[in-house]
């Protein structure tokens, strides 16, 4: 009856997904290994197209045994509609029910292989977290017919994909890269090397056709020197290790602490440059070698041209380049290709088009003391977002060195830094003395200044929901003034168990807004009990997007944050927390396997205790663990938030 009063509730419960295996002859030594996936009703999968920032695709690994090896890639045999997920705000492939997957294998002998699916379930815009089943299928060898099949039902299962989706759309991440292209030509190493380029081109090449074809090649040139060394490097970690030994390259690369801190070190370094006290440069004898090779004029000299420019702006371009190559290891695996791509071509854009339209020369500004302000202000932008590296690992191993308070601080200084040095009040060592100042400068400074004083209450506990995606969890803040003026400290609220005593993981878990509760289930419900209140659990994950945005818009709200505070018993339960517990609190499941961390062992509590994994999820339950009303997910309208928790109180109320 429990789980049927859940049910009700429209969420997702039990819903199962059914894969079954089989094998078919397909010619001599060849075999399709064909799975098919049936599922309810309006619910549906996704096609095996990895999505930037979307859902998790489906996926097929086989383990074959020897003599078997696998001829092409998997398929998908049926229907694929690509339809826009709202989701995850993007265009995706989507297959319903029945979904067949092919790959085809040659065998000169028989052997068991292990089939391992992976899949991601989603209905009405919200997902379950990817699952995944083993299959074992039989090859005899070179035989006929369909000779094995395996099948199984599972139960589709775990955290809302949205909540954990990472990094920002490609999209987004191309127009970023194509921006600080364009950024790059505005440093006085590239700037002034436009119109002489162009000139020479045109002046040297016999006709204004030939003159428009060898920059046209020079541009192309610039955009081979930058993208082809990188994508050289991913592909020899794709074909020596895989796909799967290149994503965890990357994924080391984007958590790790060891890469995070070289990281925060190369953005202070490239800072310290564009600031004046050093430069970095290309040994003089490869700028020499390739200077004089473009001597030789036709094709290769162009190549060459192109070459020493790169060599020679290295000084200016080189940090924007690691600065955009390192952004771009925290997405997916060919994103750094595709990043360096769209910032080359940027960078190379007006060498080709002053070529075609040589008037538009005229109207360039001359070169000047301004080039100088540019690399300055790259330079405290360097030192800005070189934390977020510093940040990653410090929240990653908990160190707490980088609270968002101090975080806040060094931004706020590093822009007020800024304006003053665009109002002329700081000068560097390659800085040209100002008799007044411009529009355009006092302009940039107003808009600095003002980005600062939005930064000043974010010191208080303000949410800054602009900066969300740079700044550490509002639960690393020290203190927070809570509305009506009330200050407590973010990360210290806690409740005391049943017995007094500090509530189970609250040394390293939080809850936002100063609001005290538990991390444990069976902690906060004996609590509950003692105290008389309804429990409010809080089914959430570090990474989930979607929770910080319901705590942000949602929980903040005084409506909602007082009937918290008063009327409940709250618990958080972390889908995706990495902590290790101890051995006397490891659960093991039917099939053997041992959940050894926290977050694992919540994500099965919850499904096997309310039948849904989604996050973020907020179940009201009284004391005899009965719900109080339909439990909800992720939903912004703060008024349905707060009539949800009065009912769940006047229903608990009533039951007395």
């Amino acid at each position: 009856m429990f789980l049927l009063s859940f049910q009700a509730s429209g969420q997702f419960f039990n819903q199962p997904v059914s894969w079954r295996g089989s094998v078919e002859k397909a010619g001599e030594n060849l075999y399709d290994l064909t799975f098919v996936a049936t599922m309810g009703p309006e619910w549906h999968i996704y096609d095996m197209e990895e999505y930037e920032g979307g859902p998790n695709p489906t996926t097929l690994e086989l383990k074959l045994p020897e003599g078997v090896r696998a001829v092409g890639k998997p398929y998908i045999k049926s229907n694929v509609v690509k339809s826009y997920d709202k989701a995850f705000k993007m265009e995706v492939g989507v297959c319903s029910s029945p979904v067949v997957i092919v790959q085809r294998v040659e065998a000169s002998s028989g052997g068991e292989v292990i089939s391992t699916i992976e899949w991601q379930v989603c209905k009405d815009g919200q997902c379950l977290t990817p699952e995944e089943k083993t299959i074992r299928l039989v090859l005899p060898g070179p035989a006929a017919g369909k000779i094995a099949s395996s099948e199984s039902v599972v139960e589709a299962a775990a955290d809302d994909a949205p909540a954990g989706a990472k990094g920002t759309s490609l999209w987004s991440v191309i127009l970023e890269a194509i921006a600080w292209g364009f950024v790059a030509l505005l440093t006085p190493c590239v700037f002034p090397m436009v119109p002489m380029t162009v000139s020479f081109f045109l002046k040297n090449s016999g006709s204004k056709r030939r003159g428009r074809f060898m920059a046209m090649l020079y541009g192309i040139s610039i955009v081979a020197l930058y993208t082809l060394p990188i994508g050289i490097i991913i592909l020899i970690t794709y074909f020596v290790g895989g796909d799967a030994v290149t994503a965890d390259i990357f994924n080391w690369l984007a958590t790790h602490w060891i890469p995070n801190l070289i990281f925060f070190a190369i953005f202070m370094v490239f800072a310290a440059s564009f600031f004046g006290a050093f430069e970095i440069t290309m040994p003089s004898r490869f700028v020499n070698k390739a200077d004089s090779k473009s001597d030789k004029g036709g094709l290769i000299g162009v190549f060459f041209m192109a070459l020493t420019l790169v060599l020679v702006s290295f000084s200016c371009t080189g940090p924007i380049v690691g600065s955009v190559l390192i952004k771009s290891t925290q997405g997916e695996i060919w994103e750094p290709v595709i990043t360096m791509f769209a910032f080359s071509v940027a960078f190379a854009l007006p060498f080709t088009v002053f070529a075609f339209a040589p008037s538009l020369l005229k109207d360039l500004p001359k070169s000047g003391g301004w080039l100088n302000s540019v690399k300055v202000v790259l330079g405290f932008l360097e030192l800005a977002l070189g934390l977020k590296f510093l940040s990653v690992a410090d929240q990653t191993y908990h160190w707490g060195i980088l609270d968002r308070e101090v975080y806040l601080a060094l931004w706020i200084v590093i822009f007020t830094l800024l304006g003053l040095y665009l109002l002329g009040k700081i000068r560097f060592v390659n800085d040209t003395p100002k008799e007044h100042l411009s529009v355009k400068r006092l302009l940039l400074s107003i808009a600095v200044f003002a980005f600062v004083v939005y930064m000043i209450p974010g010191m208080w506990g303000a949410p800054l929901k602009a900066l969300s995606g740079y700044l550490p969890p509002l639960t690393s803040q020290d203190f927070v003034i809570l509305p009506g003026g009330r200050a407590v400290s973010e990360g210290g609220a806690e409740a005391g168990t049943a017995d007094g005593k500090a509530p189970k993981y609250s040394d390293f878990l939080d809850l936002p807004h100063g609001l005290e509760g538990f991390f444990d289930y069976n902690e906060a419900l004996e609590y509950a009990r003692k105290v008389n209140k309804p429990l409010f659990v809080d089914f959430t994950g570090h990474g989930c997007v979607n929770c910080r945005e319901m705590e942000a818009v949602v929980w903040s709200d005084s409506r909602v944050l007082e009937l918290l505070r008063n009327e409940y018993v709250i618990v958080a339960l972390y889908a995706d927390d990495k902590k290790r517990l101890p051995e006397s609190e490891w659960v093991t499941l039917e099939n053997g396997k041992v959940l050894k961390e926290l977050g694992k062992i919540n994500s099965n509590f919850v499904m096997h205790k309310f039948g849904a994994n989604a996050q973020p999820y907020y179940i009201l339950l009284d004391g005899k663990e009965k719900p109080l009303a339909s439990p909800r997910g992720y939903n912004t309208d703060i008024d349905q938030f707060v009539s949800f928790l009065k009912e769940g109180v006047e229903n608990y109320r009533s039951s007395l």
